[in-house]
């Protein structure tokens, strides 16, 4: 099956073309970081207006590279959400546009379960049922992907993701946006042990996050040390850096235990943070936990995880109607209810 996918949820405009779901023959990803650099943010308005301009030649590009023409797809796929909703329409009408003109079949996809499917491109793709942890500028969230296609939320942020609470603590530190590379590179010389920052306990025995105190802390020690001298810079960025891989490799170990899944996926934007690669792995492998970890250029917003995901649901027969809309909030599983996990602890794992 040859599939064209499309992603423009937040600030970079993808397409790409994959074929049986696996191979990648393009991936093409135009970037605005520049573009949103002076804000130290994404400001939604500049991002949908440059989708716009650069989204044809994006697709153009895609097609190109993969050799293939439009009438040679078997599918396109689309991200529907969640994201900026106008930054999502730009991408949703296109490729409704495309579909209906070369009469192809349409599916929306789940940006959050694009993220899962880029484990999937890699040479060592995982086994369900698995553990994915999603981190990035606007989630972060950890599934239990039972089987194929199917989700159970095992735990999510409370307040900030960690991709965001990586660019504010990086604006208030004059390190530039985005945050997350920024602030990994200004670790690489400081101490991650000069200062303890506090991490957020939940009171419920919740597999939640929050990034929120964390945030706060850094900011209060910044104001009450003011002016930073270099060297302090550096050693915030590590120990707030350490903070944040410490919580998210706690929290998915912790719930790999309790559930007793061996297997555990690192994706999205900020799982291209080095320490947190590198933690997780040496936690997972302590405890005897199989940890698969797409490539860096993966796991940033791109459209080959897309057409991964795409290609999985129009296989099961899925197709979208040229109605569909763009959904901000879309929801990869729902939140479960209180008293009522979403999966069983397994009997004989061990609770931490």
């Amino acid at each position: 099956m040859l599939v064209l996918g499309v992603e423009s949820s937040c600030d970079e405009t993808a397409a790409a073309v994959l074929a049986d779901g696996r191979r990648i023959l393009s991936n093409v990803v135009a970037s605005q970081d520049a573009l949103h650099a002076p804000y130290g943010g994404v400001v939604p308005e500049l991002a949908s207006r440059r989708h716009l301009e650069v989204i044809v030649p994006v697709v153009e590009t895609a097609l190109a590279d993969a050799g293939v023409g439009l009438s040679d797809l078997d599918g396109i796929a689309v991200t529907q959400g969640p994201g900026l909703v106008g930054s999502l329409l730009v991408g949703c009408s296109l490729a409704k546009s495309l579909a209906y003109v070369h009469d192809k079949p349409l599916v929306g996809v789940n940006h959050l379960e694009g993220h899962i499917y880029a484990a999937f491109l890699t040479d060592d793709p995982p086994v369900h049922p698995f553990l994915a942890l999603v981190v990035s500028g606007g989630h972060t969230a950890l599934y239990h992907a039972r089987a194929p296609l199917a989700y159970a939320l095992v735990g999510q942020t409370r307040d900030d993701a960690a991709g965001e609470a990586f660019d504010k603590v990086a604006k208030l530190l004059g390190l530039g946006f985005p945050g997350g590379p920024a602030i990994e590179r200004a670790a690489k010389t400081g101490d991650p042990k000069a200062i303890t920052f506090p991490l957020a306990q939940m009171t419920d025995g919740a597999s939640d996050f929050s990034f929120s105190g964390l945030k706060t802390s850094a900011s209060l020690y910044v104001k009450r040390h003011a002016p930073l001298g270099e060297g302090q810079v550096a050693d915030i960025a590590a120990s707030f850096q350490a903070a944040v891989v410490k919580m998210l490799v706690r929290k998915t170990v912790k719930a790999a235990l309790r559930t007793g899944v061996k297997r555990v996926v690192l994706t999205g934007g900020v799982a291209a943070n080095g320490p947190l690669r590198a933690g997780l792995a040496a936690e997972a492998a302590e405890h005897g936990i199989t940890l698969h970890v797409p490539p860096p250029r993966l796991c940033t917003d791109n459209a080959a995880m897309i057409t991964a995901a795409g290609t999985a649901r129009l296989e099961a027969g899925e197709r979208a109607p040229l109605g569909m809309n763009a959904l901000p909030n879309m929801e990869l599983a729902p939140a479960p209810t209180a008293g009522h996990p979403p999966i069983a602890p397994a009997s004989r794992a061990p609770l931490q």
